[in-house]
């Protein structure tokens, strides 16, 4: 088994083996190859002629007892029709009679011996098959001089008789002699057909043990060692040593390539260290693009369930109600794409374009877009705009993802229903935004990391900590302010603070 253990120690230690990646990688790949599954191959190979050898002999000691028990019946029966012709014999030499019924028990065991013929050469050999034969044709030629026609003396008083009478009791003893002495030879043997097949069992059983025991202790010496080896060596790489890893056997296997991959890895580390170390700002945009399902997700539903809508009763709605519809849903694109411009605004890579904008065009717009929401949380909106309300300077795709977020974080957190309140109102220079709940507040300890990115008092899974960020960003961009009052069990009020147009005069919005 081969496998990769070694490592290049650090310059300055005394070793033969190479320090640089390049001559390590080099010296990886350079050895013969014997891979783990060309191991794994050969084992069950192995593993599998012996599961072949073993079944040889299982079959053929099987087919060994087969033709032997079927032998020993059919020898049984020439027996029995044998022993039947020679108790019909001794009927007829006492009384004068059975003497067909000896002739039809010989012509029975020779019908026989001549069906199985070929079963019993198999057995016994073709001597002794050609021998019983021949013995019980001499016997049945005996009993046929018994039955001439022309006799009519008594088997007792007639000379001839008795001479037959010496033969048959001379054949007939030597056929159930041989039968017998056949059966018992047979049956000898079938029993020590039945103690191999427990000894090859027992055998086989044994050496399947131990050769799936060489085969898996070579298998984990194969994975499992390399595994812990290279468990060790990521250890030390976390640990900031990065010297590369070298060979340690004579072969080259799937961990010479895994060894190979790491110390290509390490060369990439050790040249893009400083990168990394810089490009940290881009791994938060990478993290932070993670919002967009999030952030999407409502304007996606609602185009989803108006296009739904429109499609089920176009020919029942009106060219007004259609056209509304479709506003709502180009509202809805632009919302969508405004997602993407406020993420790219929290990570300051696009400038927003500030117009002037009624605060109260925004609130109502956004609202309308909750009205789902609210409605299936059971939340009541209540609404406090002052007359007049002056116009800021701000972009209002943001100003409205602002007034969502906030909108949404307080539908949410009053899960069985509550009031909504939006207020605006002017304090000084400043347009203010009042969002308060009757939910179920923020802990003291949270409030100073609410705006945090990624930071929520939510259940995992069902807020990802951006909204507020974002909000934080937009409204900061715009030279405003985001204040946060709560109080656990009553409920939590955000407070927008937007510099007027007027008093923003001069000055120019960050963004």
């Amino acid at each position: 088994m081969t496998a990769e253990n070694g490592r290049v120690p650090a310059p300055g230690k005394d070793s033969t083996e190479p320090a640089d990646e390049l001559q390590a990688e080099q010296a990886l790949l350079e050895r013969p190859s014997l891979s783990i599954r060309t191991r794994i191959i050969i084992g069950f190979v192995l593993l599998f002629l012996m599961m072949c050898g073993g079944t040889i002999a299982v079959v053929s000691l099987i087919v060994q007892q087969r033709d032997k028990t079927l032998f020993l019946e059919k020898m049984e029966e020439y027996t029995f029709e044998v022993q039947q012709a020679r108790r019909f014999e001794k009927n007829f030499f006492l009384y004068g009679t059975n003497l067909r019924d000896a002739l039809d028990n010989v012509q029975t065991a020779a019908d026989h011996l001549a069906q199985s013929a070929a079963d019993l050469r198999r057995v016994a050999g073709e001597e002794a098959v050609r021998s019983m034969q021949e013995r019980l044709r001499l016997y049945q030629e005996q009993l046929e001089k018994l039955s001439h026609p022309g006799r009519d003396t008594a088997p007792a008083q007639d000379p001839a008789a008795r001479a037959v009478e010496a033969a048959l009791r001379k054949y007939g003893s030597q056929l159930i002699t041989d039968a017998e002495a056949m059966i018992g030879r047979e049956r000898l043997a079938l029993h020590r057909i039945f103690q191999s097949s427990i000894f090859l069992a027992l055998g086989f059983l044994s050496v399947m043990f131990l050769l799936m025991a060489v085969v898996a202790g070579l298998l984990i010496r194969a994975v499992l060692g390399p595994l812990a080896r290279f468990e060790r060596y990521t250890a030390r790489i976390a640990a900031g040593d990065y010297t590369p890893i070298a060979p340690a056997r004579r072969y080259r296997d799937e961990f010479s390539h895994l060894a190979v991959a790491i110390n290509r890895m390490l060369r990439e580390l050790e040249l893009r260290q400083q990168q990394l170390i810089q490009s940290g700002k881009m791994a938060a945009i990478g993290t932070l693009t993670s919002g967009i399902a999030h952030e999407l997700n409502n304007p996606l539903n609602n185009i989803g369930l108006t296009t739904e809508a429109l499609m089920e009763n176009f020919a029942e709605y009106t060219d007004q109600q259609k056209l509304a519809m479709l506003d709502q849903i180009c509202a809805q694109v632009a919302r969508a794409s405004s997602t993407v411009r406020t993420l790219l605004d929290f990570t300051r890579k696009e400038k927003a374009v500030f117009t002037r904008v009624k605060i109260p065009a925004i609130i109502r717009d956004t609202v309308k877009l909750l009205a789902n929401e609210m409605k299936l949380s059971g939340a009541v909106l209540h609404e406090r705009m002052e007359d007049p309300i002056p116009e800021v300077i701000g972009n209002p795709r943001n100003l409205q993802q602002v007034f969502l977020n906030l909108m949404l974080n307080a539908i949410q957190a009053m899960p069985d229903g509550g009031d909504l309140t939006v207020s605006a109102s002017v304090d000084g220079d400043f347009v203010r935004v009042d969002i308060s709940d009757t939910g179920v507040g923020i802990p003291e300890e949270a409030l100073n990391k609410i705006f945090d990115p990624f930071f929520t008092t939510k259940e995992p899974g069902t807020g990802t900590g951006l909204g507020l960020a974002v909000s934080y960003g937009i409204i900061e961009a715009h030279r405003g302010k985001i204040l946060v009052q709560s109080v656990v069990g009553k409920g939590s009020t955000f407070s927008v603070l937007l510099p007027s147009a007027d008093a923003a005069r001069g000055e120019k919005p960050v963004g």
